[in-house]
């Protein structure tokens, strides 16, 4: 599993970086000009900090794959990390729409992949938790 871990650890380390794009690529600056000041001070700062935790988790999981496998701690925090991530899983299906991705290339293909990243997430951590 320590493997698996470290895996998960560079993948979301990479995906918090991704998130610094996504001003840039939503076209956030035209996209939310029709928003209060507060909401679209909201968008970016919860951009921010959902950047910063899966950063972080990714940070646990490099530097500390012994103790989430091996310790009390460390399993409550897999089963914990587990149910997020699939619940996020749910959602990828549930809370958006399919219009968003479906019959376009691109979309659909990153819709796939992050569809078997939050899998894989939810079960290696959902496994290390049982054991």
């Amino acid at each position: 599993m320590k493997t698996h871990f470290e895996i998960i650890g560079i993948l979301l380390m990479m995906l918090a970086l991704i998130h610094f794009i996504f001003p840039k690529y939503f076209k956030w600056k035209e996209e939310l000009k029709a928003l209060s000041l507060i909401n679209r001070q909201m968008m970016t700062i919860h951009t921010l900090f959902i950047a910063l935790t899966v950063f972080l988790m990714g940070l646990l999981c490099f530097s500390s794959a012994n103790e989430l496998e091996n310790t009390h701690l460390g399993k409550s925090i897999c089963l914990g990390l587990g149910i997020f991530w699939l619940i996020r899983l749910f959602i990828q299906f549930f809370g958006y729409s399919k219009e968003l991705w479906q019959g376009k290339l691109f979309e659909t293909t990153v819709h796939v992949l992050f569809s078997f990243l939050w899998t894989y997430l939810s079960v290696v951590f959902l496994w290390t938790a049982m054991q």
